[in-house]
């Protein structure tokens, strides 16, 4: 009789895997459209600033915690109950002068080359201009 050899086997080091084809995914319903923003009031058109209004001053610090920003005043002068319009970056609204500071004492008035603090409405940033309306 012969001899059968025996068969010797390499074992696979990485388990078998099964090829799939691959599935589609599935469509997605159609996406509604959103209706337009509302527009914001009070701006109006006011897209460049530069060409209609009067540039005084810029910030120069912000006080978050009291809503404050320091304005460095480059020209003219600047008086309570005055609409100014801080804009920036990310900065864009106006609003009314309540309250003017210098050296934390209230004052009436700011005037060319003095640094003042200004109550605003909403965060302002360093370079932000501010303009007269």
């Amino acid at each position: 009789m012969a001899r059968k050899k025996a068969s010797i086997r390499k074992k696979r080091t990485k388990p078998r895997v099964k090829k799939t084809a691959r599935r589609k995914a599935p469509k997605r319903a159609a996406r509604k459209k959103k209706a337009a923003p509302a527009k914001r009031k009070g701006l109006g058109r006011l897209r460049t600033p530069e060409a209609t209004l009067e540039k005084i001053g810029e910030v120069t610090h912000y006080f978050p915690k009291v809503r404050a920003a320091a304005v460095m005043i480059m020209k003219d002068s600047l008086k309570i109950g005055d609409e100014i319009y801080l804009k920036g970056h990310t900065t864009n609204f106006k609003e009314k002068v309540m309250s003017i500071q210098l050296d934390r004492v209230p004052v009436q008035e700011g005037r060319k080359g003095q640094e003042i603090g200004l109550l605003v409405k909403s965060r302002v940033r360093i370079g932000d201009s501010v303009y007269r309306i």
